[in-house]
């Protein structure tokens, strides 16, 4: 389903389980640096097998947002169950209409190559990552950005460059066309 590395595990305590004769429920607390406070319902999510359309992040505040692609990333492997990337030259459709900051891109951005709870990235540099394959799709392809406008304003923030500032949507633009893909904004 998913997988988190843990460390430093200590059994607190220990009771009888109500799941059966012979088993006992474990108490324990652990480092784990990766967990995201807010992860749980989208484990439930996967769990109870409801993590199967699209749009279920949108209605999500921004803290549950970032929740969301915690566990688009940490079970990743479980959601692409293995599947290769797709080829180079295919068509993807980003939907703009719930882009409104940084997190919400990339839940649009790895729901539309990757389907309902995908990922890819969740910052810039895991965006360039993804980028080079091995993450959903393969460059070089298309992506038709939907309501692009819409998104244009909303992630208008300025971000530090070499060169001094752009808009995070022009950094987005350019890190997309410099891995090699072909972004049509409608």
């Amino acid at each position: 389903m998913g997988s988190y590395f843990v460390n430093e595990v200590t059994v607190v305590g220990i009771q009888p389980s109500a799941h059966g004769v012979g088993l006992v429920d474990l108490t324990v607390t652990l480092w784990c640096e990766n967990a995201v406070a807010g992860a749980e319902p989208v484990w439930d999510l996967i769990r109870a097998g409801n993590l199967n359309r699209t749009g279920l992040w949108h209605d999500l505040a921004p803290e549950d947002r970032h929740a969301w692609l915690s566990v688009a990333l940490w079970s990743g492997e479980y959601q692409r169950q293995g599947r290769p990337d797709t080829p180079a030259g295919q068509v993807f459709t980003l939907d703009g209409r719930h882009i409104v900051d940084r997190d919400s891109f990339y839940c649009a951005i790895g729901e539309a190559i990757n389907g309902p709870g995908g990922y890819f990235g969740w910052n810039l540099d895991a965006l360039d990552d993804c980028l080079r394959g091995g993450w959903g799709a393969t460059a070089p392809f298309a992506l038709h950005w939907d309501s692009s406008a819409e998104a244009r304003a909303r992630l208008a923030e300025r971000v530090p460059t070499g060169d001094g500032e752009v808009s995070l949507f022009d950094l987005l633009l350019e890190i997309l066309e410099e891995r090699g893909v072909s972004v049509i904004l409608r």
